[in-house]
């Protein structure tokens, strides 16, 4: 998997502090996760490709995290876009889109679907041979969503020179690596643990967008390889943080912990904060491989 992030702040877009937007590249697929004010101008800066994404996920209806949508999804109507595309999100998204294409006349000539989510238990949107999506109930001001996304356990490796060594034809190869024994030249039936290694186990990143501190979170995320949590204040406003619904840095921690999560990535910062590092010493405390979303940063894993 490979994440890069687009945005990364709260509220109020400024000139080096851009909403919520993230890019995760997994299974052959190229999809954005959530879309905040001017995230078309940073995909461009980061020279993602527009045409590579053919399914988008939004978390929840509040600007910093959708106000992007509308005008993406102009832009691709003007690029000549024909393939079709994919929205996941709350109730609403559908009307919120469609009245702005009709006041503008400017409806979409590429097909849009959209998939909006009611759903107050975990539920899978999307999957195919690779990949996996499934929602992650939040607690926020109004309905919200995180989502789990998971690379599915791959195809064994061949040990070519195994295979060789007993004459098996090479018509046989991609059933080895799907789990199949394969017959030797003369015949005998090699198992396939002989001619195979297991496959890298799966991979799992989880985005946890704006939510208070939510312990039933735990047990949805429980050995995720990276978990980006929200951590929009620091302890020291943990009042404000429960009042808007909200998370501090320690607890976002406190769910990696509690999850044994690879990594923690925190995001989402409240601009009242100047020094991020903050962020990162206070989760430390709690949970020791803590990361901070930068705009344009990759991980990859």
């Amino acid at each position: 998997m490979k994440l890069q992030i687009m945005g990364c702040h709260a509220a109020t877009p400024r000139f080096m502090t851009h909403p919520t937007a993230q890019v995760l590249e997994l299974g052959g697929h190229l999809v954005l996760i959530d879309c905040g004010e001017g995230t078309q101008m940073q995909l461009r800066r980061f020279k993602v490709r527009f045409s590579r994404i053919e399914h988008i996920f939004i978390s929840h209806l509040h600007g910093d995290h959708f106000f992007g949508l509308p005008g993406l999804i102009s832009t691709f109507r003007l690029l000549g876009r024909e393939n079709p595309l994919h929205l996941y999100g709350p109730p609403g998204i559908k009307e919120a889109i469609t009245l702005l294409l009709k006041l503008g006349d400017s409806w979409t000539n590429y097909p849009l679907h959209f998939h909006e989510l009611t759903a107050t238990e975990p539920e899978v949107i999307f999957e195919d041979a690779r990949i996996r999506v499934r929602t992650l109930p939040l607690d926020h001001r109004v309905y919200t969503n995180g989502f789990h996304f998971e690379l599915r356990e791959g195809e064994r490796s061949l040990r070519a020179e195994v295979a060789r060594a007993h004459g098996i034809d090479r018509a046989h190869f991609q059933g080895i690596k799907q789990g199949a024994d394969a017959p030797a030249a003369d015949g005998t039936v090699i198992p396939n643990a002989l001619l195979t290694d297991p496959p890298p186990p799966p991979k799992h990143y989880a985005f946890c967008s704006d939510t208070a501190y939510k312990p039933s979170l735990v047990p949805l995320i429980k050995g995720v390889d990276v978990l980006y949590h929200e951590a929009t204040f620091l302890e020291a406003h943990a009042g404000l943080a429960a009042k808007t619904k909200h998370a501090t840095a320690a607890q976002a921690a406190a769910i990696a912990r509690d999850a044994g999560v690879g990594e923690l990535l925190l995001g989402h910062y409240s601009t009242r904060y100047s020094n991020l590092e903050d962020f990162r010493e206070e989760a430390l405390a709690v949970f020791p491989r803590v990361s901070l979303a930068e705009d344009g940063k990759t991980f990859e894993w």
